[in-house]
C-alpha cells in the first residue's frame, strides 16, 4: 500500500488574527480572570474576618502598586466579561452576526470595558478609597 501525503490543516500562525477571535479568547481568559480574582476577594474576605491584624497585611498587600494592578486587572476582567457577554447575549437570539455590526459591537465592547473601569477606579479615588 502506498503512502499518500495529506495535507496538513492549517496551524493557528497561518491565520492572521481577526477582532473577533481576540476576542473570543480574550473573553475566556477574562473568566479565568476572574476566577483568580475571586480568590483573592475570598483572601481579603477572610482577613476581614480573622481579625484586625490579618485585615491589616491584606489591606497592605493589595493598596501596594501590584496589588492595586492586581485589581484594577481584575476590574476589567469583570468589565470586559461582562460586556462581552451581553454581546453573546445578543448573538444567541441571532442578533449581530453581520460582518460589521460584529466589528462595531467588538469595538464598543472594548470601548465601554476600558470606560467603565476607569470610572470606576476614577470614583473610588474621588470618593476617597484610594489615598
Amino acid at each position: 500500500m502506498e503512502k499518500r501525503e495529506r495535507p496538513l490543516s492549517p496551524h493557528l500562525q497561518i491565520y492572521r488574527p481577526q477582532l473577533t477571535s481576540v476576542l473570543s479568547i480574550t473573553h475566556r481568559a477574562s473568566g479565568l480572570a476572574l476566577l483568580v480574582g475571586t480568590l483573592v476577594l475570598v483572601y481579603w474576605l477572610v482577613a476581614a474576618a480573622s481579625g484586625a491584624e490579618a485585615y491589616a497585611s491584606a489591606q497592605a498587600l493589595l493598596g501596594s502598586w501590584p496589588g492595586r494592578i492586581v485589581l484594577i486587572g481584575f476590574s476589567f476582567a469583570l468589565f470586559y466579561h461582562l460586556c462581552n457577554g451581553i454581546r453573546h447575549l445578543f448573538w444567541d437570539v441571532g442578533l449581530g452576526f453581520e460582518l460589521k455590526t460584529a466589528y462595531a459591537s467588538g469595538h464598543a465592547v472594548i470601548a465601554a470595558s476600558v470606560s467603565m473601569t476607569v470610572l470606576a477606579w476614577a470614583l473610588a479615588y474621588y470618593m476617597g478609597g484610594g489615598s
